[in-house]
């Protein structure tokens, strides 16, 4: 039996934990798209999901523990079930989920933020306001989940191609 699965994920933490503590403009990373690809690649909800919440958790200890932790770990939970149900990893497979994830995570996020920051006013009112407000977090959280997606994708496929070439 092979430890490949432990060795990617060992590897895919170390690295998001890496993205996450580099200087780079507001939400983006590849937190997200990771999410996505862990929930296809490792087909155990709980094991993508552990990977995940840990690259995030190990990430806030160093960048510092917040008010809204709770929400963004939610949102990752939704964020790996997209990937959980994609069945092929394919280009409009990887648009919508990239999409559909960074809706999820703006949407659950930013209810988080009116929830717990004193920043908003707690009306209805208020929660547009942190809706409107997080647009601009949000066209990076978008641009940056889809273009790591396909990344991904990217050096998914040379893996799979090298070690079909190293079977031959």
């Amino acid at each position: 039996m092979t430890n490949k699965p432990l060795i990617y994920s060992i590897i895919l933490v170390a690295a998001l934990v890496q993205l996450r503590l580099i200087p780079h403009p507001p939400n983006f990373t590849p937190i997200l798209a990771a999410g996505i690809f862990s929930g296809y690649y490792f087909k155990n909800f709980f094991m993508s999901l552990f990977i995940i919440i840990l690259s995030m958790f190990l990430g806030d200890l160093y960048l510092g523990i917040h008010d809204t932790m709770f929400f963004t770990y939610i949102s990752l939970i939704a964020v790996v079930a997209v990937g959980f149900y994609i069945k092929k990893f394919k280009s409009l497979e990887i648009l919508f989920g990239g999409i559909i994830s960074s809706v999820c995570f703006f949407i659950i996020t930013n209810f988080g933020a009116w929830l717990t920051l004193d920043m908003y006013e707690k009306s209805f009112s208020g929660l547009i306001s942190s809706y409107v407000l997080a647009i601009p977090f949000f066209q990076n959280t978008l641009v940056s989940t889809i273009l790591y997606l396909f990344l991904f994708k990217f050096f998914f496929e040379q893996i799979l191609n090298k070690t079909k070439l190293l079977k031959i």
